[in-house]
C-alpha cells in the first residue's frame, strides 16, 4: 500500500496546521478511510522534510478536531464520522429523525419509570424531612439513612453490602473516576479487559494514567497475560467488569476470579469492580468485594435499573479508604445532592419498582431472543438478561463500513473501536444496544435491517 502523503504547499499557515487541514481534506474527499492508520510520524517527516515535532503536533491538531484517534502503541487512525469518539453520546434531544439508536446501553423504556419518579417528587415536595435535607449541606459520604436504604436495597438485588461500607456517588461514572483518582497518581499503571467500558478508558485520560489492555475470551480477562505484565510491570489498579464484559459480555469464571485476587494480593493491586450493568443474582458470579474485600472497590448505579438521569450510584471501598474517598468527593462535587438520593430512596421502596424490574428481567431476555433469531447466521455474544449483543462480522468484513450503511438504513450501533484500550486492534464487531429500542417491534425492526445488510452483499474487505 502507498504511503499517503499530503503536498503541504495546498494549504495555509504553518506547517503542522497545513498537515493537520491536509488530514481533513484527505478524509473528506476519501483519500483517507475510516479505520485507516495515518503513516508513521517519523516517515512522514522524512518524506515531507520536516520534523517529527511538526508531524506530532500536526497529527494532534486532527485529533482535536474530531477527525483521527490515537492508540499509544499502535498509531493514530481516521474516525468514522458516524461513530462518536470515546465518550461522546448521542441523546434523545439530538437523535436523527427516524433512527433507531442502539447505541447506547439503556434499560428498556416503560412508562413506569415516568409514573415513579413523578410519585417520588409529589411525595418528597410534602415531606419536611426531605425538603430540609435538600436545602441543606450533608456530609461527602452521603447521609447514614440513605445508605442503609442503600444497602438493603442492594441486598434484594443480591449484592449483600453494608451501609457502612458505602459511598454515594452520582452515577456509575462517577464512582469509576473518584476511584482513580484516589487509587492512582498521573502516569501510574491501570490495567483493564483489552476491550472496556468507554467511559472507563475516558477517566483513565483525564487523570492521566498509563494504560494496558489484558487479552480476553469468552471467559473474561485471561490470567496468564495478566500474571506476564505484573511480571513485566505491575499495574497499581485493575479495573475490570466481571459479571459481562461492556462490550463483549463474557463472564470472569469463578476460577479466574480466585487466581485473579491471588495475583492482586501478590503484587498488591487495588480491584475497581463495575457492576452497573445488571444481571440478576442466579446470573451473576461471586463479587470480587466478597473474595478480596481489604482490595476491591465495587461500583454501582441506579442507571441500568431505574433510570439513567437519576445519576445516583454507591462505591463500596474498604474502611481504610473512606477517608481518602471522601476528601476526594468534596473536592469534586462536595456531596451528591440529597433530594436526588431521597428521589431514589422513596422510589426503591415502592412496590411498582419490583415489579419494574421484574418486568425488564423478562424483557431483555425476550429481546436476547429476538437477536439470536433473527442473527442466527452470524456469531453472537452476550447475556441472556443482557441489554447488549456483541457482533462478530464475517470473516474480511469491514465494522466502520457497516456502521455506516446501517444509519443510512436508520440504524446506529458502535463498532469497538471506542472499547480498545491502548493498542488494542479494534476487532471487527459491533455492538448492539437491545435495550434502547422503543419496544419489541421496533427493535425487530432494526434487526431486520441489520441482517439485512449482513447479507445482502459482501461488506468491503479490511485494508492491510
Amino acid at each position: 500500500m502507498t504511503m499517503w502523503v499530503p503536498l503541504l504547499a495546498e494549504f495555509s499557515g504553518s506547517r503542522y496546521r497545513a498537515i493537520a487541514s491536509a488530514i481533513e481534506a484527505a478524509i473528506q474527499s476519501g483519500a483517507l478511510l475510516p479505520g485507516e492508520r495515518l503513516p508513521p510520524q517519523r516517515r512522514l517527516a522524512d518524506a515531507l522534510g520536516v520534523t517529527i515535532g511538526t508531524v506530532t503536533r500536526g497529527y494532534a491538531e486532527a485529533e482535536r478536531n474530531g477527525w483521527v484517534s490515537a492508540r499509544v502503541g499502535s498509531g493514530t487512525y481516521v474516525k468514522s464520522q458516524t461513530q462518536n469518539n470515546a465518550f461522546s453520546l448521542t441523546f434523545p434531544a439530538d437523535e436523527t429523525a427516524g433512527v433507531i439508536d442502539l447505541s447506547l446501553s439503556l434499560p428498556p423504556p416503560h412508562p413506569l419509570r415516568q409514573t415513579l419518579l413523578s410519585e417520588a417528587l409529589l411525595a418528597l415536595s410534602q415531606s419536611a424531612a426531605a425538603l430540609a435535607r435538600g436545602v441543606t449541606y450533608q456530609q461527602a459520604q452521603g447521609c447514614h439513612e440513605h445508605r442503609e436504604v442503600l444497602a438493603r436495597w442492594l441486598h434484594t438485588l443480591g449484592m449483600p453490602l453494608m451501609a457502612d461500607e458505602l459511598l454515594i456517588t452520582q452515577g456509575g461514572q462517577h464512582g469509576i473516576s473518584l476511584a482513580l483518582s484516589t487509587l492512582l497518581r498521573p502516569g501510574e499503571l491501570l490495567a483493564a479487559d483489552a476491550l472496556t467500558y468507554p467511559g472507563a478508558i475516558s477517566a483513565a485520560q483525564q487523570g492521566h494514567l498509563k494504560l494496558v489492555g489484558i487479552g480476553q475470551d469468552g471467559e473474561g480477562m485471561r490470567m496468564d497475560l495478566l500474571e506476564a505484565q505484573c511480571a513485566r510491570q505491575p499495574p497499581r489498579a485493575i479495573y475490570l467488569t466481571p459479571e459481562q464484559n461492556n462490550p463483549t459480555g463474557a463472564c470472569l469464571s469463578e476460577s479466574r476470579r480466585e487466581r485473579l485476587v491471588t495475583l492482586a494480593r501478590r503484587y498488591d493491586i487495588w480491584l475497581i469492580e463495575d457492576g452497573v450493568q445488571y444481571l440478576p443474582a442466579e446470573q451473576r458470579g461471586t463479587p470480587l468485594y466478597r473474595l478480596a474485600p481489604e482490595r476491591t472497590l465495587f461500583v454501582f448505579s441506579t442507571a441500568k435499573v431505574l433510570a439513567g438521569g437519576l445519576r445516583i450510584g454507591v462505591l463500596r471501598a474498604p474502611k481504610s479508604l473512606h477517608e481518602r474517598l471522601a476528601t476526594g468527593l468534596r473536592a469534586q462535587s462536595w456531596m451528591v445532592p440529597p433530594l436526588m438520593v431521597d428521589v431514589v430512596c422513596h422510589w426503591i421502596n415502592q412496590a411498582a419498582a419490583e415489579k419494574l424490574l421484574t418486568w425488564q428481567t423478562q424483557e431483555l431476555a425476550e429481546r436476547q431472543q429476538l437477536a439470536a433469531e433473527w442473527l442466527k447466521d452470524f456469531s453472537l455474544s452476550g447475556r441472556s438478561h443482557s441489554s447488549n449483543v456483541w457482533l462478530a462480522l464475517p470473516e474480511g468484513s469491514r465494522a466502520v463500513e457497516l456502521c455506516e450503511r446501517l444509519l443510512l438504513g436508520g440504524v446506529k450501533v458502535s463498532s469497538a473501536e471506542p472499547f480498545c484500550v491502548g493498542s488494542t486492534p479494534a476487532p471487527q464487531a459491533i455492538r448492539l444496544c437491545i435495550g434502547a429500542a422503543a419496544d419489541r417491534s421496533e427493535l425487530i425492526q432494526a434487526l431486520s435491517i441489520i441482517a439485512a445488510c449482513l447479507t445482502e452483499r459482501p461488506l468491503a474487505p479490511v485494508t492491510l
